[in-house]
C-alpha cells in the first residue's frame, strides 16, 4: 500500500492516483504522461477476480494488510494489461526471476485505475520519528536554508564508497539529503531498521549534522534499473533536491543492466524537462597506493591496488562476525550489521506491502 500512501502524500506529483491504460502506456513506451510531462514508470494497482463486481464511476474502499480502510479509489477504469509486453519495456527482461517482473506475473490481472483519497493520519510504516512526506522534507530544507540539495538513493547500508559520494556531493551543495528506501525489498537485503541504525551512526560520526538531512522513503523497490532512476529523480525533485545522485548499477539487480546504464539513461532528456540534475559517479573503492577513496576517473593504479568487496563476501564476514576492513566499511557501522544477525530478527518491523 505504499504507492497509495505517497500518492496521497504528494510524492509522485503530479500523478493524483492509479494510471488509466492510455496513461500506463504512454508512459511504458514514450515516457509521457498523458499531459505531455515525462515520467518512467507507470503507477499500477492490480486486483483479482474480486475487481469484476467493482463498476467504474463507484468508489473502492482500500484496506491495508490489516483489512484496516486506508484511503479510497474513485474507480475510472479497469483493463487488463499485456504483462509479458509491458515487463519488456519496463524491467527489459520477461524471465520471472527478475523480482520486479516475479511481482508482475504474481499480482492480478485487473488493473485499476482513479484518482485516490487517502485518511488522514494513515503512515503504512514502523518508523516513528523521521520524515517521510515531501512536504515535512521540503519545510526542514527550507528551515536550514538550503537552495542545492543533493538527493542519495539506498537500500543497502552506507559504506566507505557511498560516504565519499556523499561528501563530495557535499562540497558542491547546501545539503544533502540521505533517503533511504523503507519499503520491501529482496529478501537477503539488510533489514531497513538496521540500515537506518548504521546511517545514524555514520552522520553522528563523520558528517556535519546542520548538512546532513536523514528522512524515509517508503516504498517497494521495483529493481528497474535505468527507469527506476529516472523514477527516483523525479520523486526526489518532489521532496525538495535540487540533484541527484546516480552511481554505479543504480536501481539493478543481477545482470539485467549495464553498470552505468541508469547514467546513460539521463542523457535522453534536458535538464530542464528533468526539473532536477543528476550528479554521475564512477565506481568508488578504496586505493592503498593512493592511500585513500577513489575511482576509475581518478585512479590509475589496477585492480590489486584495490580494496573491493562483493556483498556476498560482506554477508559471509559479517555472519562470522568478522569486521569488513576499514578501507570497505567504517567500524561503527559493521558493528550494528555484526549485531543484526547475532540477534533474531522477528522483532524488527516488517517492510509495507506493495501497491
Amino acid at each position: 500500500m505504499t504507492d497509495l500512501f505517497l500518492l496521497g502524500a504528494g510524492a509522485f506529483s503530479p500523478i493524483e492516483g492509479f494510471q488509466g491504460s492510455k496513461e500506463v502506456w504512454s508512459v511504458a513506451r514514450d515516457f509521457r504522461l498523458n499531459s505531455g510531462l515525462l515520467w518512467s514508470i507507470p503507477l499500477l494497482l492490480l486486483a483479482g477476480e474480486e475487481a469484476q463486481a467493482w463498476k467504474e464511476g463507484s468508489p473502492v474502499l482500500l484496506l491495508d494488510e490489516e483489512s484496516r480502510p486506508v484511503g479510497v479509489l474513485h474507480l475510472e477504469e479497469k483493463f487488463s494489461l499485456s504483462k509479458p509486453e509491458y515487463a519488456e519495456l519496463i524491467f527489459r527482461t520477461r524471465d520471472d526471476k527478475h523480482p520486479g517482473v516475479g511481482w508482475l506475473y504474481g499480482a492480478g490481472d485487473v488493473a485499476l485505475a482513479g484518482k485516490v483519497s487517502v485518511f488522514p493520519g494513515w503512515r503504512p510504516h514502523a518508523y516513528d520519528g523521521y520524515s517521510s512526506i515531501p512536504e515535512e522534507t521540503r519545510k526542514e530544507i527550507r528551515q536550514r536554508g538550503w537552495s542545492r540539495v543533493a538527493g542519495f538513493q539506498t537500500r543497502n547500508p552506507i559504506h566507505r564508497a557511498h560516504e565519499y559520494v556523499l561528501k563530495v556531493a557535499l562540497e558542491v551543495s547546501d545539503g544533502i539529503l540521505i533517503h533511504p528506501l523503507v519499503g520491501e525489498t529482496k529478501s537477503d537485503d539488510i533489514p531497513a531498521d538496521v540500515r537506518l541504525r548504521c546511517y545514524e551512526a555514520l552522520i553522528r560520526n563523520y558528517f556535519v549534522p546542520e548538512r546532513t538531512l536523514l528522512a524515509l522513503y517508503p516504498t517497494w523497490m521495483r529493481y528497474a534499473g535505468p527507469r527506476e532512476a529516472i523514477f527516483h529523480a523525479l520523486v526526489r525533485k518532489n521532496y525538495g533536491c535540487s540533484h541527484f545522485i546516480v552511481g554505479r548499477d543504480h536501481a539493478g539487480v543481477g545482470k539485467y543492466y549495464g553498470p552505468f546504464e541508469a547514467q546513460e539513461i539521463f542523457r535522453q532528456f534536458p535538464p530542464e524537462e528533468l526539473g532536477i540534475e543528476p550528479i554521475f559517479f564512477d565506481q568508488v573503492f578504496f586505493c592503498r597506493v593512493c592511500g585513500g577513496m577513489a575511482s576509475n576517473k581518478t585512479c590509475a593504479h589496477g585492480a590489486h591496488a584495490r580494496v573491493e568487496l562483493s556483498g556476498t563476501e560482506v554477508r559471509a564476514m559479517l555472519q562470522k562476525g568478522i569486521l569488513p576492513p576499514p578501507e570497505f566499511s567504517r567500524a561503527e557501522v559493521a558493528q550494528i550489521l555484526v549485531d543484526s544477525m547475532k540477534a533474531p530478527q522477528n522483532g524488527s518491523p516488517q517492510p509495507s506491502k506493495r501497491s
